[in-house]
């Protein structure tokens, strides 16, 4: 039984109560009857507004369900569909243009391209690690990785490996710092003179690149270089194991990798009650206090991580440089659908999560905005809240005016937290514009989440027909114009030099050759960030950041105008040839099955709200809300237009149970699921899926949280 005590007519879990009271509100200069005041007020009154919002979004989806069924016979017509949606406010008029007025922008979000990681918050080694990220080995990661096209060696050092590192290294440097005459790999010296960097007494082709060093300058612990706005240090030590070999002394190269980091309250974590959002409340307090650690076993000996300090170098012209050691942080709040027992409202309803998010994680970011020193997250005064799941510029505004309110509770000024907008939902993309225009003023991210989006893009769309198979609806023309249209109107808003415009994340944290292939495409596509699934990965990214000028991309789309319009976003990836065999229809209903199942198993039974979960192939994959709503929304829409039967999808989530319980064989933790198929987890898998098509825009935390909860309580 959850014990409660009361403020302020709210029933409060007291496990919350007291950590508010006796950690939160000390030394925010908030007290606790203002605090709780605050709370009760925006709990119910923005409480009302958020479910008229939702009502809406219910009545939008029944209009469209509608239109579909009685056109269902009659060849798709594009024009008549979009006027039907303009009819019924779901499409609105795009509006005059506009540019954003966000101030007080850190230089991470607003000026220096680069890698973006996404941690759940209740994890503190996760999020020591995405914090401390700034800055990666980029000889670890090619050592450790398959990035240079064969795996890491088991056991010792392998002496052949390193050199190959080594020698790939050099070739960066040379692309990135190019000598005037000669080649990193030739080098033996590097000191400074005067205020330049000379490297066998030869300058960089681009002076300005030096951008400071530690140590004797004749001999320099380390040089500091700068391109496209990212650092990279370069360390010297003749006493390490590579540097001893090398003839410049070279032990090491660092880059600065993870530029900025978003601390997960939502799609990766599993937090159903108010123990768990204590858990992860507490973290986000740790990192904002600068006093998080987290003890672990490293190399067979026990290490505490903490926060990395800032870095000093001595800059050209003999003063002191100061780069921050850690990421900036965002948090992520919960979207406007949950509720949460954690905090019960006078009339007994459970408070809207994202309302208890907005106010208490942004109390806890207070603590960071006080500091004159130390380890500070933003220098300009700024607390920074990515907003998920928003449909269109009315839910946009909603929560603009709810960091108004919870501004106002907290006595900070107006417009100190800033939005990032995730454009994942159909109604925001149609009407991205009229979006960012409701938040001008906070909006410092917009970012493009291709499975939620395509989630959204079946459940919206239900109605119409069965769609592709999950592979074909990538390769369909919406995709593209959703991904162009994202950064065209942030550009056009003038998101450029002020906020961040992202893309999606890499899923495959083991495949780092295909992701140093492939991932340069984000840059190259005007995104300033883009997710990545680890602090290697992120350091690996970084190399796209020195290859491409995303500023100079951005400002050669600007002057070619826009690439996508509406009308290829409301084009509906239904399935074009449906003669598809029983084997293909089974290996794609197989394939999400083994998705849905291999991540909601650990999600109800551990309480894992993100995890890499090997798939059929077993490749190890990237799992979290969103790619669970993806598959499950798949094969909802398959069994409703009679691709697939019942009974046929019972036997492949069967079938596939018993692939997961064989995946997770060695986790002692793990509770198989074969072969009486009537745990909690699974029946939450089945939930998903043969309900899917009622669950609210095809969203898989109703049935998540109730089903843990369920165990919970056993």
């Amino acid at each position: 039984m959850t014990q409660r005590v009361t403020r302020a007519g709210l029933q409060v879990d007291k496990i919350l109560a007291d950590f508010i009271e006796t950690k939160a509100l000390i030394g925010s200069g908030v007290g606790a009857d203002d605090f709780w005041a605050g709370l009760s007020d925006l709990a119910v009154t923005q409480g009302a507004k958020n479910r008229a919002l939702l009502a809406k979004r219910d009545a939008l989806q029944t209009q469209i369900d509608d239109w579909h069924i009685a056109h269902r016979d009659a060849p798709h017509d594009p024009a008549a569909y979009k006027a039907f949606l303009q009819e019924i406010g779901y499409l609105l008029p795009e509006g005059e243009d506009f540019q954003i007025d966000t101030a007080n922008v850190d230089p991470e979000i607003a000026s220096i391209p680069g890698p973006q990681l996404v941690v759940p918050i209740t994890n503190a080694r996760y999020a020591l690690n995405a914090a401390n990220a700034r800055w990666g080995s980029l000889y670890d990661a090619f050592y450790g990785t398959d990035a240079m096209g064969s795996a890491a060696p088991a056991g010792g050092y392998d002496k052949g490996r390193g050199a190959r590192v080594v020698a790939r290294a050099r070739v960066f440097l040379d692309e990135a710092f190019p000598i005037a005459g000669a080649s990193h790999a030739d080098v033996r010296r590097y000191h400074v003179q005067n205020g330049a960097l000379l490297i066998d007494d030869l300058p960089l082709v681009t002076p300005t690149k030096f951008a400071g060093y530690r140590g004797n300058p004749k001999a320099p612990d380390s040089v500091l270089l700068v391109n496209n706005g990212l650092h990279v240090e370069l360390i010297f030590d003749r006493a390490h194991l590579i540097g001893s070999r090398d003839q410049a002394c070279l032990a090491d190269i660092v880059l600065e990798s993870a530029v900025s980091a978003i601390m997960d309250c939502e799609d990766s974590v599993a937090c159903v009650d108010g123990a768990d959002k204590t858990q992860a409340y507490e973290n986000w307090l740790g990192l904002m206090q600068g006093s998080l650690s987290a003890d672990l076993s490293k190399g067979g000996r026990q290490i505490t991580r903490k926060l990395s300090a800032d870095r000093s170098f001595t800059a050209p012209d003999g003063s002191t440089l100061t780069l921050k050691g850690r990421a900036l942080l965002w948090i992520r709040n919960v979207g406007h659908l949950m509720t949460n027992p954690a905090i019960l409202l006078p009339d007994g309803s459970e408070i809207f999560e994202g309302l208890m998010d907005a106010l208490v994680t942004t109390l806890i970011a207070k603590h960071d905005l006080q500091k004159t020193e130390g380890l500070r997250n933003s220098h300009h005064g700024s607390v920074y809240v990515v907003k998920p799941k928003m449909h269109g510029p009315e839910e946009v505004a909603f929560a603009a005016e709810t960091f108004d309110r919870v501004e106002d509770i907290l006595g900070l000024p107006r417009n100190t937290v800033k939005i990032g907008i995730m454009d994942e939902e159909r109604r925001t993309s149609v009407n991205l514009k009229s979006c960012i225009r409701a938040a001008k003023s906070r909006v410092a991210f917009i970012n493009t989440g291709f499975l939620d989006r395509t989630g959204d893009e079946i459940h919206t769309s239900m109605e119409a027909g069965p769609f592709s198979r999950k592979d074909f609806i990538k390769r369909k023309s919406w995709i593209g114009g959703y991904e162009n249209q994202n950064v065209d109107i942030g550009l056009e808003c003038g998101l450029s030099g002020r906020a961040q415009i992202g893309k999606g994340m890499w899923a495959a944290p083991d495949l780092m050759a295909a992701m140093l292939e492939q991932k340069i495409d984000h840059p190259k596509a005007g995104a300033n960030c883009a997710w990545v699934p680890s602090p290697t990965a992120a350091t690996l990214h970084a190399l796209h950041y020195h290859k491409v000028d995303v500023f100079a991309v951005q400002k050669r789309l600007k002057a070619g105008g826009r690439r996508a319009y509406v009308e290829t976003i409301l084009e509906i990836p239904l399935a074009s040839y449906q003669k598809w065999t029983t084997a293909q229809i089974m290996a794609e209903v197989e394939n999400n099955a083994q998705g849905i199942l291999g991540y909601v198993v650990r999600w109800i039974d551990q309480g894992v709200g993100c995890s890499k979960v090997p798939d059929v192939h077993d490749v190890g994959l990237m799992e979290d809300r969103a790619t669970c709503r993806i598959s499950a929304q798949h094969i909802a829409n398959w069994l409703h237009h009679g691709i697939v039967s019942a009974d046929e999808v019972e036997a492949a989530l069967r079938k596939m149970a018993a692939v997961v319980d064989r995946q997770n064989a060695g986790d002692p933790a793990y509770t198989p699921m074969a072969p009486g198929f009537d745990g909690i987890a699974y029946k939450a898998t089945q939930d998903l899926v043969f309900k899917g098509r009622v669950q609210p825009s095809g969203y898989t935390e109703p049935v998540l949280h109730a089903r843990r909860l369920e165990l919970k309580a056993r």
